[in-house]
């Protein structure tokens, strides 16, 4: 689990394309993303229960409503769900909401509509804070197991 000056060391030394932007409340529409930035580069990391542990699942705004039960097919999964809030600060410990694209430790699914944005917009582990990276770095700094279409 990385600090919000942990996560902002690592990706300098990573030589990543990123800004940390701040706000003064948390994010919980995307009327209030919206006055900070392009909802439709918005790609929340969204945490998943599977029979083998805990996934990441960084997913396209734009991708409306996931069929979980297609996603663990596809994932060679026999159930997929979100995970449960407890488990998530447990296992990871981030609050499910302020999950960060880089920093959570878990095996990723990564959305391929992500990769044709020149910048994505999603958690920094920060409620407060909101991390704008080039999609292309969170997929090299992080374990993606799978991309999906």
């Amino acid at each position: 689990m990385f600090t919000l000056d942990e996560l902002q060391t690592y990706l300098k030394d990573s030589n990543s394309d990123f800004e940390i932007i701040a706000h003064e409340t948390p994010i919980i529409s995307t009327q209030d993303a919206a006055k900070y930035f392009d909802i439709e580069k918005a790609a929340p990391t969204l945490i998943l229960q599977t029979e083998q542990g805990l996934i990441a699942f960084i997913v396209s705004s734009q991708r409306g409503r996931i069929d979980f039960k297609a996603l663990g097919e596809e994932l060679g999964y026999s159930k997929v769900k979100m995970a449960d809030k407890s488990k998530v600060l447990e296992v990871i410990g981030y609050h499910p909401g302020a999950v960060p694209f880089i920093g959570h430790g878990l095996p990723c699914i990564f959305d391929n509509r992500l990769l044709v944005l020149d910048y994505i917009y999603g958690g920094s582990g920060d409620e407060l804070h909101t991390l704008k990276i080039a999609p292309s770095d969170v997929t090299r700094l992080n374990n993606v197991i799978k991309f999906i279409d």
